[in-house]
């Protein structure tokens, strides 16, 4: 945990002495990773859920495995 607290620490640090552009860029690419971060959570819930259920899914190769995965309808749907 006090290496997630040094690292914030050191980056407000930095931010002062950032231009109005290098805000907005790190801004941009902080988002960026947040999303990366919330779908790579979702996908490996999915995998769990689906590993859970294994006998009510069967793909006989990776390609069925990966179509069947992507037309899950998710329970974020409804939030959308």
């Amino acid at each position: 945990m006090n290496t997630a607290v040094d690292e914030i620490d050191r980056i407000k640090e930095m931010l002062p002495v950032l231009p109005e552009p290098a805000l907005h860029e790190l801004r941009a690419f902080a988002d960026y990773l947040a999303d990366r971060e919330k779908r790579r959570k979702a996908l490996v819930s999915s995998v769990l859920k689906a590993e859970q259920e294994r006998d009510s899914i069967i793909c006989n190769s990776p390609k069925e495995a990966i179509h069947a995965i992507l037309n899950t309808p998710h329970d974020d749907d409804e939030e959308a």
